[in-house]
């Protein structure tokens, strides 16, 4: 699929008739999100997206627009305390969560108020940990959805040298020595400033990649560093709750699964295995051609990516 198939839109600014509002969660806690109203009389339906761990819905402008030209209501949403929705940490960067069932709640909230409001049929959608906790959201019955797309999910971690369980006692220990708040890893000399060499994990692409750091630049409220060591031993905790077979038998709805084996940041194999699992699942394989951010990749491997998109988006609009 071509690129010049889709409107070419400017991936540094908000588009115009595009709403950006809050939502409460049910502890009061204010959450950013964005709205892009259907463009036609009789929209494909709408779609929620989902971002990764420290990111935010702006990298993501361009392909939310796209598949609001194809004709879908399109929304997109901060996790509690990433983006613009505050943080949970002791600082101003460090991403830090107590439990992830504290985010499936959140997601489970806003997917009732969001269905609600647009029209079916609903599509949920997350790229990384965002992928990871739809599907866990799906799993445990707090969104229904007629269709699932994940990009990279997060289901293992690529630095995971041993098995899962031992990974995880392992950094059971390490948050018990200390503030579990406290960074897991290095980021940089200066807080919030993105590492050299952070581009060659996630695209190819240098233009696209150069977005997200405009976006730094220009909201800084949207920075973010490294995850706490609280993030890491939640997070195993919550991948190894998804590992199980019967968990993920119970996602019942159509699944796309765009994922590389060259990722750097989640491990493929953890994907591949879950992909024979899920009762209804397409995955889509990428190479070298591609990094993490598949969605944000250099045009011959986006384009392919958005291409099985847009035919597993039709199959859920033609019901």
């Amino acid at each position: 699929m071509a690129s010049a198939q889709f409107p070419q839109i400017d991936r540094r600014a908000i588009p115009g008739g595009v709403v950006e509002s809050r939502w409460q969660a049910a502890d009061g806690w204010s959450i950013r999100r964005i709205d892009w109203p259907a463009p036609a009389a009789t929209p494909k339906g709408s779609i929620l997206f989902l971002p990764g761990r420290g990111d935010f819905y702006e990298k993501y402008l361009e392909t939310l627009a796209q598949w609001n030209a194809e004709g879908w209501h399109v929304s997109a949403s901060d996790w509690r305390g990433q983006g613009d929705s505050g943080r949970l940490g002791s600082d101003a960067v460090t991403g830090h969560i107590d439990d992830f069932s504290t985010w499936c709640e959140d997601l489970g909230q806003l997917w009732k108020d969001w269905k609600a409001a647009t029209p079916p049929p609903h599509v949920l959608a997350g790229h990384s940990m965002g992928g990871h906790l739809v599907l866990r959201t799906v799993a445990e019955g707090l969104a229904d959805p007629d269709g699932l797309i994940l990009s990279a999910p997060m289901l293992g971690f690529t630095a995971s040298l041993l098995p899962p369980a031992v990974m995880h006692q392992a950094a059971k220990l390490i948050k018990a020595l200390g503030d579990p708040r406290r960074q897991a890893w290095k980021w940089s000399e200066a807080p919030g400033q993105v590492p050299q060499q952070r581009a060659h994990l996630l695209t190819h692409d240098a233009d696209r990649y150069a977005d997200e750091l405009w976006w730094r630049n220009h909201r800084p409220q949207l920075v973010m560093g490294p995850g706490s060591w609280g993030w890491v031993e939640r997070g195993y905790a919550s991948m190894r709750l998804l590992a199980d077979p019967d968990l993920l038998r119970a996602v019942k709805v159509p699944v796309l699964i765009i994922a590389t084996d060259d990722d750097k940041l989640v491990g493929w194999k953890a994907i591949a295995r879950a992909a024979t699992i899920l009762p209804d699942c397409e995955l889509v394989h990428f190479g070298k051609e591609a990094r993490h951010e598949v969605l944000r990749e250099s045009d011959p491997a986006r384009n392919r990516a958005l291409a099985a998109c847009d035919a597993f988006l039709g199959r859920i609009a033609s019901g």
